[in-house]
């Protein structure tokens, strides 16, 4: 009877582990109110049992209310870590009870709220000396920072949240007086003196930066020193403009080392095109998988820009890949741009896992290309340089077509139906895999950056396809982001465009404008870069410092008021709007566009010793004051014609403005003359007699 009885209950006990487990495991059973958001990386987390909140007045509210603390966590949808710790702690029973007893849970995209996420990445990297995604704070009622880090692994996590209700119920005295100093903190990195000194921008300065930057660089590999290696498009941008003018043959060759071992390593994706985020190894093998349209849309104008300068033809190769990719994975039938892929997938054993799209074993290659495979292995290096882990390979290549074509004795024309055989039988191998989950909401600012990447390619490549790209995109932007009034919307998805803009997308948008404007020589971009800039100086600007702020006067405050300046991933909105001032007091001669692009230039000056690495935009402007700023003129029926051919050279410091008709505009007035085409060079209004030829336009440029 006894052992009857002892049987029956191992059967209840292991039923009921089995339903708790179920419990732990189906998240679709739980629902909080993150299924009403329209964010991928949100609803991701609409079925934990956490009881989530969105970031708004409503929840910032409730918790002072209840005086509860608040667990701020912060990530996108295409983050790695951000799932590891949502399926170890968020989706675990047991942290969503403390979390639920004892916090006001919020949960932020950080795409869709660039703001909150930048405060509270200050307060972190103040409190932990680095920062990074998931981003996870514990606040009080009133939003103030008191904790904060990036992934915890869920014993840790668990101890973090009792210690700190603990600590808050015990001692909230202690809890306040950390929170006043590091709100001190944070407002204080952000902190803007007008630099009242004459403004003086000389090219010893900017050599003198460029040189300690030099002590960073990776020679062998390209890129820094140390892994992990982002891209960084603006800072090769600038850094190859500087070597192209200054003739640094040392420093154009890192530009173009760096340039090459990108676009042959497992970053770029050999197969399908695009870049991924970044590497985790020095050499640009092993990525974080996920593809993000900023990085991508940036990768197109620099590799275009490096065509134009080397008419090297692996980068080529690199842009049309990249905006191949763009079209068939990021792009939408309307032609709004897509935010990004997951570095997750589903492998064949349904788990998500990370690279399980991209990776490649041994086997199956032998298997897919049978006799080709000797010669694969030998082009993307299945063998110790391209082996990631357990049986496990990314491709990676070490040189270029032209090099490797001569090794293996085969011509360059041979190898080309090579990869293109390679890469067909491979794209229909990963098409009966699971793909990468896909973020598509459309940012404003990620979607002017890759107008700019697509105009840019036009610009080099002359493909009609990439400016109608450029163009249906823009006029997507105008119908359903931009208000009449000059208001931009931040975020569109499903139909619907929400959260007021912040300054990365007016300084975004205003930059793609003009350089349609340039290429197109259609005014109607150049009113609405100049009607966007006065929204943004009458909603953004702060008269005291001279500079911008991120978020509108119209926004509800945060902890503190910031003030983007340092270049990143993406070059800071005030760089880019200091740019775009210079281009367009040029354009529409106003003087007071570039005494307010030169008081910010001035403004950084003391902040760039040092660190020219984290100021690369900046620096770029910078080269306008210190080398001549060429306005050439383009007037007359063969206009479209002299641009294109103008275009074939790489001519960083020049601003164009061209018509095949009369004009208003100032650049254009009273220069159109029937049946003639006359080309103008102008450095500070001050102009050459006009030319008719390329070749004479360029001489004028040289001199």
């Amino acid at each position: 009877m006894l052992k009857y009885n002892h049987i029956i209950f191992l059967f209840f006990l292991i039923t009921f582990i089995s339903c708790t487990e179920n419990i732990k495991k189906d998240k679709h059973q739980f629902t909080n109110d993150l299924v009403h958001e329209t964010s991928p990386y949100l609803l991701q987390h609409a079925h934990n049992p956490v009881n989530w909140k969105a970031w708004n007045e409503k929840s910032l509210a409730t918790a002072k209310k209840e005086n509860k603390l608040i667990v701020i966590s912060v990530g996108y949808a295409a983050c790695h870590w951000c799932h590891v710790m949502e399926e170890e702690s968020f989706e675990d029973s047991i942290v969503a009870k403390i979390m639920n007893k004892n916090f006001m849970n919020i949960k932020v995209d950080r795409e869709e709220r660039p703001d909150v996420d930048k405060v509270y990445m200050k307060a972190v990297q103040l409190m932990t000396g680095s920062g990074g995604w998931p981003l996870n704070i514990i606040a009080l009622p009133d939003g103030r920072p008191i904790f904060g880090g990036t992934y915890f692994p869920r014993e840790q996590w668990l101890k973090i949240l009792e210690q700190t209700a603990e600590g808050f119920k015990n001692r909230p005295e202690d809890f306040y007086a950390f929170a006043d100093k590091l709100e001190a903190g944070i407002k204080d990195l952000d902190l803007i003196h007008l630099n009242t000194a004459k403004p003086v921008f000389t090219k010893p300065y900017i050599e003198k930066e460029v040189e300690k930057w030099r002590a960073s660089f990776d020679t062998n590999f390209g890129g820094t020193n140390n892994p992990p290696k982002f891209m960084m498009p603006n800072s090769y941008q600038f850094l190859m403009r500087y070597a192209h003018q200054n003739d640094d043959k040392k420093l154009m060759q890192h530009v173009e080392n760096t340039l090459h071992k990108m676009a042959f390593g497992g970053i770029f994706d050999q197969i399908n095109g695009g870049f991924s985020r970044y590497s985790v190894d020095k050499k640009w093998h092993i990525p974080h998988f996920e593809k993000m349209l900023y990085d991508n849309a940036q990768l197109v104008s620099l590799y275009s820009s490096a065509y134009q300068l080397t008419k090297d033809e692996t980068y080529k190769e690199i842009v049309f890949e990249t905006l191949d990719f763009i079209k068939k994975e990021l792009t939408s039938p309307e032609g709004m741009f897509y935010s990004s892929l997951d570095a997750d997938s589903y492998n064949h054993n349904n788990i998500l896992e990370e690279g399980a799209y991209y990776y490649w074993t041994k086997a199956t290659l032998k298997t897919l290309l049978k006799n080709n495979f000797n010669l694969f292995s030998k082009y993307y290096n299945i063998n110790d340089f391209g082996f990631w882990e357990e049986n496990k390979f990314v491709l990676i290549k070490t040189v270029d077509d032209v090099t490797f074509s001569k090794e293996n004795n085969i011509s360059i024309s041979k190898l080309k139906e090579y990869k293109i055989n390679w890469k067909k039988i491979l794209r229909e191998e990963q098409e009966k895999r699971k793909k990468p989950r896909l973020d598509n909401k459309s940012l404003t600012s990620w979607n002017a950056l890759m107008i700019k990447g697509y105009v840019d390619a036009y610009t080099v490549f002359n493909e009609k396809s990439f400016l109608d790209a450029a163009l249906k995109n823009a006029r997507f932007i105008i119908k359903n982001q931009l208000l009449e009034d000059g208001k931009l919307y931040h975020n569109y998805k499903e139909g619907k465009s929400t959260i007021n803009g912040y300054l990365e997308d007016y300084a975004a948008l205003i930059e793609a404008f003009i350089e349609l404007h340039q290429v197109t020589s259609d005014e109607i971009w150049l009113q609405k870069a100049k009607k966007l800039t006065t929204y943004a100086i009458d909603h953004f600007y702060d008269e005291t410092s001279k500079m911008f702020y991120f978020t509108s006067k119209k926004d509800a405050p945060l902890v503190a008021k910031t003030v983007e300046y340092q270049d990143n991933v993406i070059a800071s909105s005030n760089s880019i709007m200091a740019k775009n001032l210079f281009a367009l007091s040029h354009h529409l001669s106003d003087k007071k566009y570039l005494e307010m692009a030169t008081s910010m230039l001035n403004n950084m000056k003391p902040k760039i010793v040092d660190h020219a690495a984290s100021f690369s935009n900046w620096l770029a402007v910078m080269l306008n004051y210190t080398n001549p700023y060429y306005e050439v003129v383009i007037v007359g029926k063969d206009a479209k014609q002299k641009l294109a051919a103008l275009h074939k050279n790489y001519i960083p410091n020049i601003l164009i403005s061209h018509s095949d008709k009369a004009s208003k505009l100032p650049l254009l007035e009273n220069r159109f003359i029937d049946n003639e085409t006359y080309i103008y060079v102008c450095v500070n209004s001050s102009c050459k007699l006009p030319v008719t030829t390329i070749f004479e336009t360029l001489k004028f440029m040289e001199k």
